[in-house]
């Protein structure tokens, strides 16, 4: 086997290597949600949540229907964020409303820290 052949074996061998590495990543999460199972029996609503659902007509049927069903949007979220991290979750709820709930994993419990309509801005007074 002349050099010419094993330096091209050699490049072939790598760009595989490099193809299946790059493919198996694609299907990954950078940020693989960590003891954060989407379990809606385990929501605890803070008081700020509450007010922010009641002036956006958002039930807590919707915000389980998003915890479920909805997609993380990682621009929004803060996965490395101490002492917990956040997760912005958004999709359409049965009554279409294109919402982000925000949700904070804790001790086994998870926190709706924040409920946003992203259709409409509605007047509220919660703070």
């Amino acid at each position: 086997m002349t050099r010419r052949t094993k330096n091209l074996l050699g490049a072939i061998t790598a760009i595989i290597i490099t193809a299946f590495v790059l493919i198996q990543r694609m299907g990954s999460d950078p940020y693989a949600i960590k003891d954060f199972e989407r379990d809606p029996e385990d929501l605890v609503f803070t008081k700020h949540a509450r007010c922010r659902m009641d002036c956006r007509f958002i039930d807590e049927e919707e915000v389980k229907q998003i915890l479920v069903e909805g997609k993380i949007n990682y621009r929004k979220s803060q996965p490395k964020a101490k002492p917990d991290p956040k997760y912005a979750l958004e999709g359409i709820t049965r009554d279409g409303q294109n919402v982000r709930v925000v949700f904070a994993p804790d001790k086994g419990k998870i926190v709706v820290i924040t409920v946003i309509d992203l259709g409409k801005d509605w007047p509220c007074a919660c703070d």
